[in-house]
């Protein structure tokens, strides 16, 4: 089965940077859900929200209120994917996690998230 695990979270201070990891089992390489791998956020007290994805071939997309900020990347053969995140505001802190998805946008395959704090 496919697994995930995210990494690299962590304190910044506003306008501080991080990057996040997340590294996925080789499963993932001949599963369905390799059509994008993407992030998602959990502010406290509110809901998860997608924030970044890419797919197979590299497209990118982002929500308004991280793009130009937070920068999405995969390498090693499209089973690690990287959230740069630059100009950090006090918004964006939130459990941060990794999904992985199919055609059509389902996504299937979760990692257990990494804490960002930003003060």
């Amino acid at each position: 089965q496919v697994q995930l695990v995210e990494s690299g979270g962590g304190s910044a201070q506003t306008g501080g940077s991080l990057r996040l990891s997340c590294v996925a089992s080789v499963a993932l390489r001949s599963s369905p859900y390799r059509a994008c791998m993407g992030w998602f956020r959990q502010p406290p007290g509110k809901e998860r929200e997608g924030i970044a994805n890419i797919d197979w071939d590299g497209k990118t997309n982002y929500v308004d209120s991280v793009k130009g900020r937070f920068t999405v990347s995969r390498h090693n053969a499209n089973t690690t994917v990287y959230l740069q995140m630059n100009s950090l505001k006090f918004e964006d802190t939130a459990l941060y996690y990794c999904a992985t998805c199919r055609t059509g946008g389902v996504f299937g395959y979760w990692g257990q998230g990494t804490q960002v704090t930003v003060s």
